[in-house]
């Protein structure tokens, strides 16, 4: 492990939020966002990963408004935003406020981008990229499921931010990554003991991602079937990729992933309603998390 990939491991900790919320879409909401990181910073998460196609812009307005949680992109799509560019922008927060931006990158998916073709070669290109415009490898992490990109992100980044994955998933991707790189799997959280209710919640939102082959194709290498992928997702999926019941099941949910080798958990918070920021949630994360 060098030197600035154990800093980074120290420093983003064993808990972080992933939030699309957060993201710098909406002016208006401009206090209301940086209200909210600043909280999340006082209930003691590490980190907070933006979630979509983010990038530093995105990030910036929450590390000013905060003096020591590292926030992420998670992910910055590797087809919408110039290597060059990117570069750039990561040197001007690091100066800024160095160590507190980690520059998340992956290939998305090929229904919702022109053109896609050849991703795993194209993310060498870029991270290639990179390395000429003098980004080191140690600020970036990599939204990595297979074990090719979970080689790249040991070999030419700080580790991976695997999303919607299981524990058994975080097993093969720490055996995979070795000891030293940062693994920081997402995971989603439904706050509800009511099997039923929560298991709605889960399923709409799950819904999306089942519409793409990434997700799909690693649900079915990990063991799942065709039925458990269709239909919106059968119970046994479901329950596997979201945690969800009382406090104490909850939390030995996310205990499993640390278990399997996981450094940082990145949790998501999901609710019906998908456009508030879910402020009382987190608190409630934070207080059966401690």
């Amino acid at each position: 492990m060098n030197d600035t990939t154990a800093s980074l491991r120290e420093s983003v900790g064993r808990y972080g939020v992933w939030s699309a919320q957060l993201r710098a879409e909406d002016p208006a909401r401009a206090d209301e966002r940086s209200e909210a990181v600043a909280e999340l910073e006082e209930l003691g998460f590490g980190a907070v990963w933006l979630g979509g196609n983010t990038s530093a812009r995105d990030a910036a307005p929450l590390i000013e408004a905060t003096s020591r949680l590292v926030v992420g992109t998670s992910i910055q799509s590797i087809w919408e935003h110039e290597a060059s560019a990117a570069a750039a922008r990561f040197a001007e927060l690091e100066v800024a406020h160095p160590g507190r931006f980690v520059l998340g990158l992956g290939v998305s998916h090929g229904p919702r981008v022109r053109g896609y073709s050849r991703p795993y070669s194209t993310m060498v290109g870029y991270l290639d990229d990179l390395d000429k415009a003098g980004m080191r490898a140690g600020h970036r992490v990599l939204a990595a499921l297979g074990p090719k990109m979970l080689e790249l992100s040991r070999d030419r980044a700080a580790g991976a931010i695997p999303y919607l994955v299981t524990p058994e998933h975080t097993a093969e991707a720490r055996e995979r990554l070795g000891a030293g790189p940062l693994l920081a799997p997402e995971f989603k959280v439904v706050l509800d003991s009511d099997p039923s209710r929560a298991r709605a919640t889960a399923r709409a939102y799950l819904a999306r991602y089942l519409e793409l082959p990434n997700y799909t194709g690693n649900f079915l290498n990990l063991g799942f079937t065709e039925a458990d992928v269709t239909g919106g997702g059968s119970d046994r999926l479901v329950d596997a990729v979201f945690a969800w019941g009382d406090e104490d099941t909850i939390r030995t949910r996310v205990d499993a992933f640390h278990d399997a080798g996981a450094d940082h958990v990145a949790l998501q918070l999901v609710e019906d309603d998908t456009t508030r920021l879910p402020r009382e949630g987190w608190r409630r994360l934070a207080s059966l998390l401690t």
